[in-house]
């Protein structure tokens, strides 16, 4: 992957359909259109120091997977797998069931434009899109690709649109709400908890900024172009996330971006006339190319995962003609179909914030450790001190006043995450499981096989060589194997 090309994919994981969703949390919890803005720049620089981290691990630990690849490298197998662990239970599926949502609210907002869409009619279109995605991504990689090549158009279409005419606003004198004494005007002080709140919604419309560490190994000269692409996109997000909200709040009153459901909707009815319904469609084209993005990743992870032993090696295994990881993917839908069932957007939006904000820390914490543990190691890149300590400051206050101000959807992530745990000890670290339990992963895995078609696929031999944790002892034959 050439330089230019890590810029614009970095960009592009980056900026997704958080802008659309993230705006009403960060302004909730702000207190003001002010600070609203300052978390949206503080966001982006927080963003960029946790990039130039990942920098370093990427060229140190050269090896896609992202944080799961660093911190089993770093720390070991239980604490890589509490990472993946909540990656598949918590993070993806959470994330994926917040932009299901998003899409069946802003293609519902325009059918019910004086009330909230009802609670079955999101849920049902949002699983609709869900399912049909999952089909697509079963079907054909190809296809996968090439849906997400299309649908990037709509949010760039999106955003271009409401920056261009929140900046005709601003040109024609509407600028009021922005200038610093009312910007900056506080109906109520926020507390630190309610801050800290915020900048979790802004981390969500972030998130993404690590994508490229998953694939750093296609990365041509990584020493030059990580940091580069780091370089380049995140400056370029965050000016692109703090016009959208200034083009926001330039035609809206805060209370209109408070009471509305779907703002981009709201912004383009108030300013657009006849032409507003480009908007949700413009918005629902940008969530349905994320759903499916997440889709494809999550499911990689869960692949990549069983074939380190750290999932059953049925979720190792692809179809045995269109080679896709049919069995993750199952997984990554049905885990995503139990949460759009049991969260609020914004709720959720906070409980997988913590949980990637707590990755990252420990995946941060494990590049301090590496050097102290492996001072002589060839590093290609090698940040300052101050980036991984001052991240790592902000990261300790930000997750203890968060967990402080939501302990019950900040806990519920931090008691499934350790759940992993006896899992762990169960499933991967003990060895000499008892026949029986052999015999039955073992069946199971057939059952599985048999319904979705799916085989091992082709390995080196030097992958070969590492046997699987989920081992079948009774053939001897591991989770490894060319094909079943």
């Amino acid at each position: 992957m050439p330089g230019t090309h890590a810029v614009a994919r970095e960009a592009r994981n980056i900026i997704g359909s958080g802008i659309f969703i993230s705006p009403k949390g960060v302004l909730e919890h702000s207190g003001s259109v002010g600070v609203a803005l300052v978390v949206w720049v503080l966001g982006g620089c927080i963003a960029a120091l946790g990039s130039l981290c990942y920098a370093e691990l990427g060229v140190t630990i050269p090896k896609s997977g992202g944080d799961y690849s660093y911190v089993t490298e770093i720390f070991g197998g239980l604490m890589g797998f509490l990472l993946l662990w909540s990656a598949v239970l918590i993070m993806y599926p959470t994330t994926l069931a917040v932009i299901a949502l998003t899409f069946s609210s802003y293609v519902l907002q325009p059918v019910f434009p004086n009330c909230v869409p009802p609670y079955m009619a999101t849920r049902m279109l949002s699983a609709t899109c869900l399912l049909l995605l999952t089909w697509v991504n079963c079907s054909s990689v190809r296809m996968a690709t090439r849906i997400q090549d299309v649908f990037t158009v709509g949010k760039l279409m999106a955003l271009g649109l409401i920056i261009v005419v929140g900046l005709v606003q601003i040109f024609n004198g509407n600028y009021e709400a922005l200038t610093p004494q009312v910007a900056f005007s506080l109906e109520r002080t926020p507390s630190v908890g309610q801050i800290a709140l915020a900048f979790l919604q802004a981390s969500f419309a972030f998130s993404g900024w690590n994508f490229l560490n998953y694939v750093t190994e296609e990365v041509v000269e990584p020493r030059r172009n990580l940091p580069r692409a780091i370089y380049i996109s995140i400056p370029l997000v965050t000016f692109v996330y703090t016009l959208t909200n200034i083009a926001y709040f330039s035609s809206m009153s805060p209370e209109e971006l408070l009471s509305s459901n779907a703002v981009a909707v709201t912004f383009g009815e108030k300013l657009l006339g006849m032409f507003s319904v480009v908007m949700p469609i413009s918005v629902a084209l940008s969530t349905f190319g994320g759903i499916n993005g997440y889709l494809f990743t999550s499911s990689r992870l869960c692949f990549s995962g069983a074939r380190e032993g750290h999932l059953p090696s049925l979720l190792a295994m692809i179809h045995y003609k269109k080679c896709t990881p049919i069995p993750a993917l199952l997984v990554c839908c049905s885990a995503t179909i139990i949460i759009l069932c049991i969260g609020e957007t914004h709720n959720l939006i906070n409980y997988v914030s913590f949980i990637n904000y707590l990755s990252y820390g420990v995946t941060i914490a494990g590049l301090l450790y590496y050097r102290w543990k492996k001072p002589n190691l060839y590093r290609p890149i090698k940040v300052n001190l101050l980036v991984p300590v001052c991240y790592l400051m902000f990261w300790a206050l930000l997750l203890g006043f968060s967990l402080y101000s939501e302990p019950v959807v900040c806990g519920v992530g931090l008691v499934i995450m350790l759940t992993g745990v006896p899992v762990y000890f169960l499933g991967v670290h003990w060895k000499e499981k008892p026949k029986c339990i052999y015999n039955f992963i073992e069946r199971a895995t057939h059952v599985g096989q048999r319904l979705c078609f799916v085989v091992f696929p082709q390995l080196d031999p030097i992958e070969l060589a590492s046997p699987s944790e989920w081992t079948d002892r009774s053939s001897g034959r591991g989770s490894m194997s060319v094909n079943s």
